[in-house]
């Protein structure tokens, strides 16, 4: 029966969305609808109302989707959401100000007079609409209104014409800042965390063990990180467009012929006009993308940056003409370059004021702080009083943004039914059950949302589809893909659906801008080259992932909150680049190694002496620690070669059995519930046959997998030991060079303690307690441990110091541990001195070691560095053979 409510609720809001119900009020309509009636039919046919849900009931189902609703405002980690109205406002704000008109017409003017010019500008100002207003519906409407004309009276191509404005507007889709990759990050956040579960619940199941390493886990993303990871591939979309139109232009000239631009080009007015429709919204683009890639601003800030710099170029824009059209422009850079300038000469913290200096530069901030608020103001009174600007921006804006969060809590809902009627777990099975693993999983999915676009929006297939299918693929562990990585990959399928006949929206918006001479038949034949190119589009960032995670691991990596080198995620990577290096510079790293070793070290204390060697030592035998190291990788891959298939074949029984299993649970929960004879023997006959079926799956299981695990195991096992042996060398290694360094610096430190030191014995009162030699005691030995190496001395002081208090004096034992003390304090002082002349050559070589052997120990890795180990993060890796 749970199959035929989940048949019901598809039907329902398949019917509510064809007979032209808003679909904020058709998904949860639906879902309400179908949990109600299964929850009635189970009350007056079987006695339970929760007979026809997987588990609980209706009031638990419905609650769930409540629930399921505040999650999406209430959680203080959703906080992504927030961007989505500001966005919004940034791009319509531009498309009212007339600002995307004006980009438009230049453009046309610059690139027209080359072959397919005035598509390929089409496809630019495309690109850079997108990434300043996102806006799908504004973008088309205006280049088919400004542009389509001006190709049609120039001989473009119709179907030409009409895909390359359709195809243009769409850009919005993937290039950031884009409202979909908002919702696709906010989506796959919760998909994540709910793949990351069942990835240690399979991780226990298969090993045995409670805690998986985090090597293992899924990488989430976040609107940031979706924005960095869609500006490559949205590049990628962009230049197969240009390339396109520009080959069609030359293989058939007649399609997309040169436009002489009337006026003079390359002139003082041309080239300025250029620069005032070009320049301020690439500094607007470089202001919201900079700030996320920079780490300077999250999502939500940037989002005001953009609403704010439209603001500020819709106010000089709607004023054009006048002479104080640009004075808030003006007015803002000035302020902001006068805040720029006063961070770098003050300190505008205002808890370090000190001095009046510091005074001065608070005062000045405060004064560029209000100019700045001056011309945001000036800018929003010119859009509330010119053409009402800001009233029909702010009406839009709300318009459009409460779609979308209706939408959203609407799908909430109906996420809810369809996992109450076991939804959920029919399509993982689905999936699962697929030949091919991963990709034939990934290609389903891809394909069902390519087919979906013909019918259904963006939004509804963002908030409906991807939640049900996303934890699936991000839970297993034989691609291990990114979050980031999947939801560019679904936002460039989701972005056909705008073009995809018969119900494209971008088609429905230029039909309804474009004068009778277009027919519907000549834009759905325009259209079908640019699906084919996304479709290219989306087959090369499914075959190269660093196209995708490349810009966010490196951002990561380069941010101020990057993990250190020591981080677990990054042994595998910095690994394959410090062997590399070995490999590379073995002479000169033996060289610099046998210099120290052949210093001198008879004058230094032998524990110092053994320091010293253990690291020369440790450094000659890291090649044979790397040459062990890949000789058990070479072991791994030989044992896995056989492993592989046998490995593949038991957990797919296995995950058969544990979902045969979870059924006979349900039934054998139903059963409790049922008091008709010929009902529970149905079910208990049900039960037998399921009980059946996974004794026949345990007996399919090969009997040589339990040698074949245990084998496979201990190659496993090997590599880890020759791993850590090594991270333990290395380690080891820089550190002890490092304190030794240290503390030969200190000598001069120590040595100015000799007065202090040498006089305490003097102070001391063998009779009775004295106050002020307990104090001497505790200062020297506190002036002691400050000093790289004096944690022994220290020790040994503050011992005496506690014989000398006054709640147990043992003035006799304390003059011992004092004598302990000073005995240690001269021996060391002694051999620091000695040490001291050799310090240059230590120094040196800690320099020479110290971002490669030493590279595990640093706070961080160097820009050269994450830019190396983030190509190979950027890489998807097999990781089932660890499940």
């Amino acid at each position: 029966m749970e199959l035929f409510f989940l048949a019901l609720l598809f039907l329902t809001m398949m019917y509510a969305l064809g007979s032209g119900y808003p679909v904020a009020f058709a998904l949860p309509g639906s879902a309400i609808i179908t949990i109600t009636l299964a929850g009635l039919a189970g009350y007056f046919f079987a006695g339970d109302s929760g007979a026809y849900f997987t588990q609980d009931g209706p009031i638990e189902w419905l609650t769930a989707g409540v629930t399921n609703f505040r999650g999406i405002y209430w959680e203080v980690e959703r906080d992504t959401l927030i961007a989505i109205p500001l966005f919004i406002f940034m791009g319509i704000m531009l498309q009212r100000s007339r600002i995307a008109e004006d980009l438009l017409v230049t453009m046309a003017q610059l690139f027209g007079p080359i072959p397919g010019g005035l598509g390929i500008s089409v496809v630019f100002v495309g690109a850079l609409l997108a990434a300043t207003t996102g806006i799908v519906g504004a973008t088309v409407v205006a280049m088919g209104l400004i542009s389509l004309p001006a190709m049609l009276r120039n001989n473009y191509s119709k179907p030409l014409a009409t895909g390359t404005i359709c195809a243009s507007g769409t850009l919005g889709q993937i290039i950031p800042p884009s409202i979909v990759l908002i919702i696709l990050a906010d989506q796959l956040a919760s998909a994540a965390d709910q793949a990351a579960s069942e990835r240690k619940a399979l991780y226990k199941e298969a090993t045995g063990e409670f805690s998986m390493p985090s090597t293992l886990d899924i990488v989430s993303t976040s609107a940031g990180d979706m924005f960095l990871g869609a500006f490559v591939p949205g590049l990628v979309l962009v230049g197969l467009y240009m390339a396109y139109i520009l080959i069609s232009a030359l293989l058939r000239p007649g399609t997309a012929p040169a436009v002489v631009y009337e006026g003079k080009l390359m002139t003082g007015a041309f080239l300025k006009k250029v620069l005032l429709a070009l320049v301020p919204p690439l500094v607007l683009i470089f202001a919201v993308l900079g700030s996320i890639i920079g780490g300077i601003a999250t999502v939500n800030q940037a989002g005001a940056i953009g609403a704010i710099g439209a603001t500020i170029m819709a106010g000089y824009r709607l004023r054009e003409g006048h002479k104080d059209a640009y004075h808030p422009a003006i007015l803002s850079i000035v302020s902001l370059v006068m805040l720029f300038i006063l961070t770098q000469v003050f300190s505008l913290n205002i808890r370090t004021i000190n001095t009046g200096f510091d005074m001065i530069g608070v005062f000045l901030a405060m004064i560029a702080v209000g100019a700045f608020c001056v011309s945001i103001g000036w800018s929003f009174w010119r859009t509330f009083k010119i053409e009402d600007t800001l009233n029909g921006v702010m009406v839009e804006s709300a318009k459009t943004t409460s779609m979308v969060f209706i939408i959203l809590l609407g799908a909430a809902m109906l996420t809810a039914a369809f996992r109450g009627f076991g939804g959920e777990e029919i399509v993982k099975h689905f999936l699962t059950g697929l030949p091919g693993g991963f990709w034939s999983q990934f290609i389903v999915v891809m394909l069902v949302i390519f087919l979906l676009g013909f019918f259904l929006d963006f939004i509804e297939i963002a908030v409906v589809v991807v939640p049900i299918v996303s934890p699936i693929l991000l839970a297993d562990p034989t691609a291990n893909v990114t979050a980031v990585w999947l939801g560019v990959m679904i936002g460039l399928n989701i972005q056909t659906s705008f073009l995809t006949p018969p119900f494209g929206f971008a088609l429905f918006y230029l039909r309804g801008v474009a004068s009778s001479a277009v027919k519907t038949l000549d834009i759905y034949k325009g259209v079908i080259p640019f699906i084919l190119l996304q479709l290219l589009g989306l087959a090369i960032v499914g075959f190269y992932p660093p196209l995708v995670n490349y810009l966010p691991v490196s951002t990561y990596l380069t941010s101020e909150t990057a993990p250190p080198p020591k981080n677990p995620r990054l042994q595998a990577c910095l690994e394959d680049y410090l062997f590399t290096y070995y490999l590379n510079e073995r002479d000169a790293i033996e060289a610099a190694t046998g210099r120290v070793a052949s210093l001198d070290l008879s004058a230094l204390p032998p524990a110092t002496v053994k320091k010293l060697t253990g690291t020369t030592d440790a450094v000659t035998g890291i090649f044979g620690q790397v040459e062990a190291i890949r000789e058990a990788e070479a072991n791994l891959e030989i044992g896995a070669q056989g492993y592989r298939a046998i490995h593949g074949d038991v957990r797919q029984i296995e995950r058969d059995i544990r979902r045969m299993t979870r059924e006979s649970d349900n039934l054998k929960k139903e059963l409790r519930g049922i008091d008709d004879p010929s009902q529970r023997e149905d079910i208990k006959a049900h039960m037998d046959e399921i009980a059946a079926e996974i004794e026949a799956l345990r007996a399919e299981i090969p009997a040589e997998w339990k040698d074949a695990n245990k084998e496979f195991k201990k190659l496993r096992v090997a590599l880890n030991k020759e791993q850590r042996t090594y991270q333990r060398s290395v380690d080891t290694a820089y550190d002890d060079l490092v304190e030794t360094i240290a503390i030969f610096r200190d000598a001069d430190a120590l040595a100015a303690l000799e007065g202090d030191i040498m006089a305490l014995p003097g102070m001391i009162n063998m009779d009775e307690y004295d106050p002020a030699a307990e104090q001497a005691v505790k200062d020297t030995a506190k002036a002691i441990s400050k000093i790289a190496g004096g944690n022994a001395i220290a020790s040994s002081l503050t011992k005496a110091a506690k014989s000398f208090g006054k709640r147990r004096f043992k003035p006799k034992k304390g003059m011992k541990s004092l004598d302990k003390a000073i005995a240690a304090f001269e021996k060391d002082v002694a051999g620091r001195q000695a040490g001291v002349p050799l310090l240059p050559a230590l120094e040196e070589y800690e320099l020479y070691i110290r971002n490669t052997i030493g590279l595990r120990q640093q706070d961080r890795l160097t820009n050269e560095q994450a830019a190396a180990i983030s190509g190979c993060l950027a890489q998807h890796r097999d990781i089932s053979l660890h499940f």
